[in-house]
């Protein structure tokens, strides 16, 4: 992905902050998103980003959207940039449905795969007890569910599908123990080793996977169990393929490896949109690199399309909205390198002439801007202006290095919602004492 600006056209700042004072909806509180909501209508698909996985506001701004779309629009789920296995066991929770754990804290206490931080956090915590209480007392079919789009766990995944087949199919059991032993020796470094096997034997355990699958999808209309168990159970055996392909894939580098990986986030969510019904509402939570239109950035230059992308053009007709998140400085969870510490670092203003340095320089108050208003603003229109987007793995010293993904941010998203400061999520496992409640707990949403 591009970190560089790139310009089509001489970018007018005056006339952008100008546009921006123009049609931005100032928000002072929550309260002020009513032209969101009315944005939205009827839409059955919602996508709420954030321009990093680890910020306190964009959690919280999101939960109080997702309430209110619960609530008020009859949305069946959340569906986030998360592991399915782990976030089937949050979904059975706030449904009333696992009796063995008695806090949403000591379900995501479990969330042990790095970055931990991004779902194992006290803001979900908050949003898990809403839904327990929201979802208390409601017939099954009405109750909300939180579910995880993507294909990493592939381990997990397979532990889960041998569980669910001891019990209920001992020979398709014996096709999952194949293939698990056959991805065995490659456990140890969450899939690395597999994707380095994979330069000399392309296709290591793939038969493995497809036979698997196909046997479950065969036999899946026969078992006499739980409906949303075999659901989860044959999204696990899809997960063990595209996982396989997704490891596969990372060794050749390029774009391939991103897309496989959006490519299952998509189906995912068809599968379940189909799974709560024709008139299921969905509302995902990913980055701004997952649900922003990938067309309207230099993604696209390189080969790359995103779950955003796929549900405009595959949903159309059913309504998706995409709304954006972004802030000009503050704090943030990150860790320095891949698996190390999560520490909150220094969050820098934005990068001159950024999307989100034009947002400060129009007024530093939070702001709501719906995308409509700025269409027909042909500088806008013209220019791919860099929009910060910050991973799990950030340096704030290279800040005026990379972390920026030129973007036509009309084309991007249908609303944007501009944070001015924000600050550290507050993580669960945490040294010294991850078990404390923070002092603002649940964060008056």
């Amino acid at each position: 992905m591009g970190h560089y600006f790139t310009k089509a056209t001489a970018l007018d700042e005056n006339e952008t902050i100008s546009a921006i004072r123009q049609w931005a909806y100032p928000l002072k509180s929550k309260a002020d998103l009513q032209p969101l909501f009315e944005k939205i209508g009827d839409a059955r698909i919602v996508m709420l980003g954030e321009a990093s996985h680890g910020t306190h506001e964009y959690y919280t701004w999101r939960a109080h959207i997702s309430k209110k779309l619960i609530e008020e629009k009859g949305f069946n789920c959340i569906a986030v940039e998360g592991d399915w296995p782990d976030c089937y066991r949050l979904n059975r929770f706030v449904k009333g449905l696992d009796p063995a754990n008695k806090s949403a804290f000591k379900v995501l206490e479990t969330f042990d795969r790095w970055p931990t931080w991004m779902w194992a956090n006290w803001e979900i915590v908050a949003l898990a007890d809403w839904m327990v209480q929201f979802n208390t007392g409601r017939p099954a079919n009405k109750k909300a569910g939180f579910y995880g789009l993507d294909v990493y766990s592939l381990w997990e995944s397979m532990e889960s599908i041998m569980h669910y087949l001891e019990k209920t199919d001992k020979a398709a059991l014996v096709l999952a123990q194949e293939a698990f032993r056959c991805f065995e020796p490659f456990q140890k470094d969450e899939g690395r080793s597999y994707a380095e096997a994979s330069r000399y034997v392309p296709e290591l355990c793939e038969t493995e996977v497809l036979h698997l699958l196909k046997e479950i999808q065969k036999k899946a209309i026969n078992y006499n169990s739980d409906v949303e168990n075999v659901f989860s159970t044959e999204q696990n055996a899809l997960i063990t393929v595209n996982a396989e392909k997704y490891y596969r894939t990372m060794i050749q580098g390029g774009p391939h490896s991103w897309n496989v990986r959006d490519r299952h986030m998509a189906d995912t969510l068809d599968r379940l949109l189909n799974f709560h019904g024709e008139n299921s509402k969905i509302i995902v939570w990913a980055h701004n690199t997952h649900i922003g239109d990938a067309r309207a950035t230099d993604m696209v230059d390189e080969g790359m399309f995103n779950i955003g992308e796929i549900a405009r053009i595959k949903h159309q007709d059913k309504g998706v909205v995409l709304v954006g998140f972004g802030s000009y400085t503050g704090t943030v969870m990150a860790g320095r390198k891949w698996g190390a510490d999560m520490q909150s670092m220094h969050l820098p203003e934005a990068r001159p002439s950024s999307w989100e340095d034009l947002l400060h320089k129009a007024g530093n108050t939070n702001k709501l801007l719906l995308m409509q208003d700025f269409i027909g603003n042909d500088t806008l229109m013209e220019n791919h202006i860099g929009h910060r987007a910050v991973g799990v793995v950030y340096n704030p010293a290279y800040e005026q290095y990379g972390n920026y993904v030129p973007t036509i941010l009309p084309l991007r998203y249908d609303a944007f919602i501009y944070l001015d400061e924000t600050h550290a999520l507050h993580p669960i496992h945490i040294s010294p004492d991850g078990s404390q409640v923070p002092e603002t707990y649940p964060f008056g949403v």
